[in-house]
């Protein structure tokens, strides 16, 4: 989809859809007083006889509204005015592209972006704008026969901004928004992708083309079996194993000339299917498990964002790729594997798979003398039982870096929420046999998961965000989210400009 930016009054737009808002109790927004101005009163007759309350996400389009130019005017719910902040905000322009993206509305002027939002200035309402279109928008039918492509699409949205003084910050956080929109597709599409087709050689390629799409930025290094071996990276094989698809360990690197800073590594977990390995898991939804991956395809994605935006960062991208299947070769409960740092490990559970890979990569990690390190995985169901579909959680070593992600995630419209790191915990991954056993036991599930990950990451600032809860959603909207390439960018940007 096109995006433009352009400052004018409503009434005045000659397109096919002009969209404004209307508060609950029936209010007009500014735009939607103009409009009912030059219609003399046409719009708040509509609105008197009860057609459009104001509630939040609601829908009512009319046509040829009297002394307008454009074709139609499409009135969108805001709910209560004091109550209108950043997810009010989202659902209300989600409401408004889907419902014109299926009209035959080829092309739109949206006035939403000029409402106040509690915090948020002009900037953020651009970027978020575009955003949610591209969510609203966005459609995963590659693997279907028929095309299911709307007839007559949404092609082009203008944002309009109060006055011509936004134009010039309008037209940066477009940019910005339209890369984040890149990079979240990018990740939603790899997510939903089969396991059959998005084995570890696809994410592979998928990290290539980025290369060869943005060959002055992006580097990439794909090692293969026998590299990962010379590496004693015998944690990650142990996943491997059992499997016939080969395994891969991805490197991308990020560097625009001249920065010196030291690099941020971003460790996405790539298991491409999980199965459970010999600890198999239940048959019911276990289809989900090639969601598994989600945590690499938020690396990729953020890397295609910084890769469009040109920040001036130093970034590098590691993804262990591997599928969990169980086999005659596989790892078995009570096995004892030496991870690349040389510490020992005793599989208890081979479902417990993701930090194995994690633990290698983390340890990998040591030789770029990181700035901080964020590891993003589909790491633990307890993580959905604590936070639910809302929040991923966050855990680390350096509570600056903690907090940061945090309030990112906050700024990004994708939250997430800090959790504990205590030493008590480490307790429950005690092993008789070897230095540590990768479970814990049932209580606590996702802060031991994060305890047996900081066993590995402890010479440099490191950060751990579990996003089983956020990656995908299940039920009638199933698949992947994008989650949490919006968090990741925010907190990337605002790095750009620190010291050091």
């Amino acid at each position: 989809m096109e995006f433009t930016i352009k400052s004018g009054n409503p009434e005045k737009q000659r397109t096919a859809c002009v969209v404004v808002g209307v508060f609950d109790n029936r209010k007009l927004s500014l735009a939607a007083e103009r409009i009912d101005r030059a219609a003399k009163g046409y719009i708040s007759d509509i609105v008197r006889r009860g057609d459009m309350e104001g509630r939040l996400g609601s829908t009512l389009l009319l046509y040829n509204v009297p002394n307008t130019l454009a074709d139609r005017v499409l009135l969108v719910g805001l709910g209560r005015e004091r109550d209108f902040r950043d997810r009010e905000y989202y659902k209300a322009v989600h409401s408004a592209v889907k419902l014109l993206n299926e009209t035959g509305a080829y092309e739109a002027v949206i006035y939403l972006t000029e409402e106040k939002v509690r915090r948020r200035e002009i900037g953020w309402r651009i970027e978020h704008t575009v955003i949610a279109a591209c969510e609203a928008t966005y459609r995963f039918d590659h693997m279907k026969t028929e095309s299911s492509d709307v007839r007559r699409p949404l092609r082009k949205l203008t944002l309009s901004v109060p006055m011509r003084s936004d134009l010039l910050v309008g037209e940066t956080m477009l940019a910005r928004g339209m890369a984040v929109g890149e990079g979240t597709e990018l990740t939603r599409d790899l997510g939903n992708l089969p396991s059959n087709l998005c084995t570890p050689a696809y994410l592979a390629d998928t990290a290539n083309r980025l290369a060869s799409m943005y060959s002055t930025e992006v580097k990439t290094q794909v090692l293969e079996r026998k590299e990962i071996e010379d590496l004693k990276m015998g944690a990650f094989l142990s996943v491997a194993q059992g499997s016939e698809a080969a395994p891969r360990f991805i490197v991308l690197e990020y560097k625009r000339s001249g920065v010196k800073k030291k690099p941020i590594v971003l460790i996405g977990k790539g298991i491409t299917f999980d199965s459970g390995g010999i600890s198999l898991k239940p048959g019911a939804d276990m289809d989900q498990m090639k969601f598994d991956m989600c945590g690499a395809a938020s690396v990729l994605g953020v890397f295609r964002t910084i890769a469009e935006l040109k920040p001036d960062l130093h970034v590098v991208g590691l993804i262990p790729s591997c599928e969990n299947m169980p086999s005659g070769r596989a790892s078995k409960p009570g096995d004892i594997v030496s991870s690349m740092s040389g510490q020992t490990i005793e599989i208890l559970n081979t479902d417990a798979e993701g930090r194995l890979l994690l633990a290698d990569a983390l340890t990998y990690a040591e030789r770029y003398d990181p700035e901080a390190v964020v590891d993003i995985a589909t790491l633990t169901g307890a993580m959905v039982v604590g936070l639910g579909h809302v929040a991923s959680g966050v855990f680390g070593n350096n509570e600056a870096l903690v907090r940061a992600l945090v309030t990112a995630g906050d700024d990004a419209a994708d939250r997430a929420w800090a959790m504990p790191l205590w030493d008590e915990y480490h307790d429950a991954l005690k092993s008789n046999f070897a230095d540590v056993a990768n479970v814990g036991g049932r209580a606590a599930g996702s802060i031991t998961a994060a305890c047996f990950l900081s066993r590995f990451a402890k010479k440099y600032h490191w950060a751990h965000l579990d996003i089983a809860g956020v990656a995908w959603k299940e039920g009638k909207e199933k698949g992947a989210t994008g989650r949490p390439v919006p968090l990741l960018v925010n907190w990337l940007l605002n790095q750009e400009n620190r010291d050091g």
